[in-house]
């Protein structure tokens, strides 16, 4: 799980730059060989600061399909839905909370996301390609795909047993599909977060139907 370790300030404000960023497998595998410790949230956001929103929301997404205890996606969504939350107000540039930024991955922990996440950032990167997008700017993509991002994201938290892999699965294509201006794969994640929901929504009327009749 993640860890919290003492940090120095440093300023919040990340200076982005959309000039063909790196891909986020190649960041995440230069971040695996360069460090020999803990990995704060602090470094990964400063690695992250030539990428734009859609990689974040793809970073925090990808955090909640690893396999850490049940329940830790309360913790761990937080992130998703306030990353969400900017796109759709136009935030300029990514914030989070120096309580998260302070948290920290051991090296092995890191390493052992990064083997499984670096593979399948991979095979989504040759996937994804611009086509069928939908939107005449990047300022409402970023506002439309906020919102569909921030509904599944609040789907994350929720602590409903078993429940939250999905969505967090859908926030994680849905932002991928922003960041490539896929259509295609927005559609594939947006339906993935509805199937989600209704999922979640299902499992909640057979428990109360279950403790009613069990009551009765």
């Amino acid at each position: 799980m993640l860890q919290q370790v003492p940090e120095q300030f440093e300023p919040a404000e990340a200076t982005a730059s959309y000039c063909h960023p790196r891909p986020l497998s190649q960041v995440l595998y230069e971040l695996a060989q360069e460090e020999r410790g803990k990995v704060t949230v602090r470094r990964i956001r400063n690695a992250l600061a030539d990428r734009s929103f859609a990689t974040f929301v793809v970073f925090t997404a990808g955090i909640n399909l690893l396999p850490f205890p049940p329940g830790s996606t309360v913790l761990l969504g937080v992130p998703i839905v306030l990353v969400a939350f900017q796109m759709v107000f136009g935030y300029p540039t990514v914030w989070l909370p120096r309580f998260f930024l302070k948290q920290s991955l051991s090296q092995k922990a890191f390493h052992r996301m990064t083997t499984w996440l670096i593979p399948f950032l991979r095979r989504m990167e040759n996937w994804v390609r611009p086509r069928y997008w939908p939107f005449p700017s990047a300022k409402a993509a970023e506002k439309v795909v906020g919102i569909i991002s921030l509904i599944f994201a609040i789907a994350v938290v929720i602590p409903i047993p078993f429940g939250n892999w999905l969505p967090a699965l859908a926030c994680f294509i849905c932002g991928i599909a922003l960041s490539e201006r896929d259509g295609i794969w927005l559609a594939v994640g947006t339906i993935t977060g509805v199937v989600a929901i209704c999922i979640m929504i299902g499992v909640v009327l057979v428990a109360h139907a279950f403790a009613h009749s069990w009551l009765l």
